[in-house]
């Protein structure tokens, strides 16, 4: 409806420009238009006549005035006024509304998919937890947030790679391999002073006790080579653990991209080499450094220490100079609100290499606060001194898991309360927009009961949608494909969980004011196509964010 709108302002400016009314002959290249506030000011408005007034040397008003008159027999438009300093406000003719319901249908899971970003690739890299233990809450809301990041740049048609990072070389591996092995050895009846910064959690000594059954002892091999070994073990299985909780999450990766084959191919070393020779590193104190300060980093950062190992800076380095190698045109990463301050030293990277700071973008998920009837909660300690995803997806869902988790901005703090997720009432936001849909399906089943036929594509009489309630449900069904745009070309899938919050309140007062199935064929006939356009899009954007559509509650 935008883009008519659009369409028919840009007319009007040309033919005021050829009637001479206006003289400047600019064009700008959007038009702007904004939807009011206060719904009684219209359905959108634009501030194109203060845009103009500089080149045209006119108040805005006498602009807007002019741009009214070539307006004035649009059929597009209802009602057309002027209002403070120069805005235009437009409410358009309900006939075109109406039509947005002939496009849900024709369309149906379709509606809502764009190609606005078709031919740009890019590469959401999300979740990335250390293989060193079970995912935990936090690790869920970045896994939801990067899937749904991923899921509405798709439906705006951007080619997407879902990756995950696995952070499989390091102390911290190391770490793993020498807990595993101590609680193998306690297993096997020796007594172990276990290590302050060994793993101390339970799952430790699972891993032990399963390497013990299925592997035997490790006393023919040298200690290191023990703490590899158990070290290799233990990420296998906590890799297992890791794409099963994901999975049933909903959640699947194209690319698991291990960080201990970058080193094993050289990579590091060769994307290392290429920093020199384009003059971006320097070597100080026996150290290698590189130059982020010259490109709005506050100190350059070591990539080689001084004893020759390489810091995690440096594999970060070369794993995204890597993925700008395999063709993306942009990248994402989603990373936890403490890695706030890598931020500048890994863009002033990519703007030494030449690409636009922009090209890579960093979402900082916050944390979560888990509650139980608006109480801090903590669960059982199982996995150590944090609480699992698996726990509370079991507890209260997927669904509702999915839906709380992306019901704020990523980077505001979040409340999880455990039972108001589980509640089957309207206070649980995920009941009440799912039950929405459930409601409609439950309609056209009584539609059939019946013996009502469902209406066909473009053959309903809209002058049954007469009420006001009707009408702006419809406006409401218009706005969703422009949401889905907004949501990917922010990075802000929170977007289309405030849209179906709208939608299915909307939704539901008209259901508790007004039947659906009424003595008039006609009327009932309307009011169906309207109800099933709100379930189709309900559908759309539930699927969208991997969220069900169920058909009874």
């Amino acid at each position: 409806m935008k883009d008519q709108l659009r369409l028919a302002i840009r007319v009007a400016l040309k033919q005021c420009y050829a009637d001479g009314s206006l003289t400047s002959g600019e064009f700008p290249d959007e038009v702007q238009l904004e939807i009011p506030k206060k719904p009684d000011h219209g359905d959108f408005s634009t501030n194109l006549a203060m845009t103009l007034a500089k080149a045209e040397r006119k108040a805005p008003r006498k602009i807007a005035e002019a741009l009214v008159a070539a307006l004035e027999d649009n059929p597009l438009c209802d009602k057309i006024e002027i209002a403070g300093p120069g805005f235009i406000n437009f409410r358009l003719a309900a006939t075109c509304w109406y039509e947005v319901l002939d496009q849900i249908m024709e369309q149906g899971g379709e509606f809502g998919r764009s190609q606005i970003g078709a031919g740009t690739k890019i590469q959401v890299e999300f979740v990335s937890a250390n293989p060193t233990g079970p995912l935990h809450i936090g690790h869920g809301r970045g896994a939801v947030v990067g899937d749904a990041v991923a899921a509405v740049l798709q439906a705006a048609g951007f080619e997407v790679q879902r990756e995950y990072y696995i952070n499989d070389a390091g102390n911290q591996i190391q770490t793993l391999g020498r807990s595993i092995l101590l609680r193998l050895r306690e297993l096997q009846g020796e007594t172990i002073e276990f290590p302050e910064d060994g793993y101390q959690a339970k799952y430790v000594v699972e891993l032990a006790s399963k390497y013990r059954s299925e592997q035997g002892d490790l006393s023919d091999f040298s200690e290191q080579e023990a703490i590899e070994i158990c070290a290799r073990f233990g990420v296998e299985e906590i890799l297992k653990w890791i794409e099963t909780d994901l999975k049933e999450f909903g959640i699947e990766f194209d690319h698991w991209y291990s960080e201990k084959s970058l080193h094993d191919r050289g990579m590091v070393e060769q994307e290392l080499t290429k920093l020199k020779a384009k003059g971006l590193s320097f070597e100080d104190d026996d150290a290698l450094w590189l130059r982020t300060t010259e490109f709005g980093d506050d100190k350059d950062r070591v990539l080689i220490k001084s004893d020759g190992s390489h810091t995690y800076f440096a594999s970060d380095v070369a794993y995204h100079m890597e993925k700008f190698d395999r063709g993306f045109d942009r990248v994402i990463d989603v990373w936890g609100a403490d890695h706030h301050g890598y931020i500048p030293r890994m863009k002033a990277m990519l703007t030494g290499l030449g690409h636009p700071p922009e090209d890579l973008e960093v979402l900082l998920i916050q944390m979560v606060n888990l509650l139980r009837d608006g109480k801090p909660y903590v669960m059982g300690k199982r996995s150590g001194n944090f609480i699992t995803l698996k726990e509370v997806v079991s507890e209260v869902g997927r669904d509702a898991c999915r839906f709380f988790f992306l019901m704020r901005r990523c980077d505001s703090q979040l409340d999880f309360d455990l039972e108001l997720a589980k509640q089957q009432s309207s206070d649980n936001p995920v009941y009440y927009v799912q039950y929405a849909h459930a409601r409609i399906c439950s309609i056209n089943r009584n539609a059939v009961e019946a013996g009502m036929t469902q209406p066909l594509i473009g053959k309903i009489d809209y002058c049954r949608l007469e009420l006001a309630e009707e009408l702006a449900l419809v406006k409401q069904l218009a706005r969703y494909p422009e949401t889905v745009v907004n949501a990917a070309l922010s990075y802000e899938p929170h977007r289309v969980i405030f849209y179906l919050q709208d939608l299915a309140a909307q939704f539901h007062s008209y259901y508790n004011r007004y039947r659906v199935l009424v003595d008039d064929p006609a009327t009932s006939q309307a009011r169906l196509y309207l109800v099933n356009s709100v379930r189709t899009v309900l559908a759309n954007a539930l699927k969208l964010l991997g969220l069900s559509a169920p058909e009874q509650m």
